[in-house]
């Protein structure tokens, strides 16, 4: 029986009901004063920045069970990502949290953590779709305009405004808040789609088929409308089937022009 998350249960307290489900519950909404305030001209380095994203993915991960070194879903991950060390000079670093919610995300610093629950259900070429995708985000700096602004707009900003812009000591509940803003960061479709072409061109440098991220998408579409409470990446990822068409026409396209030959399924 998988462990029970108890990741972010301080900003959960402090913040009220989540709009996540499964053992991973993390809340989506702003504080209520960090929204009524108006926004300060604030300013924020790249070191101070880098050093708030440090500190919530290492509060994450102490507080989350981690799957060990020796662990199936570890090993797997390990023979999956094996020599991908960077992003566009960011280094990388892979890690599971052995939780039943399916989901998978990366942050501004390279940190890439995959549930297990999300491995569960798919084959290998899925996985490192998923993962490749999440990595374009990353490449694109996608995630660290999204924290960035996660710190200057939300429950932060006055603790930044305090130290003049300086980088100032996280409470466990805003640690938690930052963890919510790593995890469950939402894109527009232009940069979905951004992340999917970048993702593309990741895996094919790194000897990755991208046909695998055609193939978690149509197993999402698959998802789509069941009892998939517990599937976050896809309400993630995916704010309309439509849109999910489009992506993954794009991408079999793609695929297709430059001849590459879909796996065949596991």
């Amino acid at each position: 029986m998988k462990k029970i998350v108890i990741a972010l249960c301080l900003a959960l307290a402090a913040v009220g009901t989540s709009t996540m489900s499964g053992q991973f519950k993390v809340n989506l909404k702003k504080v209520a004063q960090g929204g009524a305030k108006a926004v300060q001209a604030l300013t924020l380095s790249d070191e101070q920045m880098a050093d708030y994203c440090k500190e919530s993915v290492e509060w994450m991960d102490k507080n989350n069970p981690v799957a060990p070194a020796d662990s199936p879903y570890a090993q797997r991950l390990a023979r999956l990502t094996e020599g991908i060390t960077d992003a566009d000079g960011i280094p990388l670093n892979f890690k599971v949290y052995d939780v039943i919610d399916v989901n998978a995300f990366a942050c501004p610093d390279g940190s890439v953590r995959v549930f297990s629950s999300l491995m569960d259900i798919m084959t290998d070429d899925e996985l490192m779709g998923i993962i490749g995708h999440e990595i374009g985000h990353v490449i694109k700096r996608h995630s660290k305009n999204a924290f960035k602004n996660e710190l200057m707009t939300g429950a932060l900003k006055d603790a930044i405004a305090s130290t003049g812009g300086k980088a100032a000591a996280l409470t466990e509940s805003q640690l938690g808040t930052l963890g919510t803003a790593l995890i469950g960061a939402k894109y527009s479709q232009k940069q979905e789609k951004e992340a999917d072409n970048c993702g593309y061109d990741f895996l094919v440098a790194h000897g990755r088929n991208p046909w695998g991220m055609v193939m978690a998408f149509e197993k999402f579409q698959s998802m789509e409308g069941g009892d998939n409470a517990k599937t976050t990446y896809f309400t993630k990822m995916f704010s309309s089937h439509p849109e999910t068409k489009s992506r993954i026409e794009a991408m079999t396209a793609r695929c297709q022009k430059d001849g590459i030959e879909r796996p065949t399924a596991e």
